[in-house]
């Protein structure tokens, strides 16, 4: 066989939205939600890593947003990748999302790595404006699955 095999992958999205509280009980639950997504369609993008960075999206949203509205996570499966989305209703934009600190992280502080984590592991990132406040959301690629020789 030339060039690389790939398993099938869907031929078109597939996406959940789910209405989280605004508390710190939402990470739990987003993370589940995105490793059940991944994991029911044997989807290649990396699980571990957008749990990971579904749940900084969460957690920022929960801590710097006022008030009980609800938070949204939608997650979109694509044959290329997958992308999470978490809305909230603060219009401001995220800190430095797509314009990295200048600043190091203070390495005794326990918070301020979200978004540098989610800018150095996601292949893109961004927020855009909603209706009703904004939307911040980062893809991921499929991982293309490991050749084994047969035995």
């Amino acid at each position: 066989m030339n060039g690389t095999a790939l398993q099938d992958r869907p031929s078109a999205s597939a996406s959940w939205r789910i209405a989280l509280p605004h508390s710190a009980a939402a990470v739990p639950v987003a993370r589940a939600l995105v490793r059940t997504a991944l994991a029911e369609l044997e989807h290649g993008a990396d699980s571990d890593t957008a749990e990971l960075l579904t749940a900084e999206l969460v957690a920022n949203a929960v801590e710097h947003t006022a008030g009980d509205t609800p938070i949204e996570l939608v997650v979109e499966l694509l044959p290329t990748g997958c992308q999470v989305e978490v809305h909230d209703p603060d219009p401001a934009p995220p800190g430095h999302l797509t314009q990295p600190d200048t600043r190091d992280p203070d390495p005794w502080q326990e918070h301020g790595r979200g978004l540098l984590l989610i800018r150095a592991l996601s292949s893109s990132c961004g927020h855009r404006p909603t209706e009703t406040g904004k939307a911040v959301w980062f893809r991921l690629p499929v991982v293309p699955p490991q050749w084994h020789p047969s035995l």
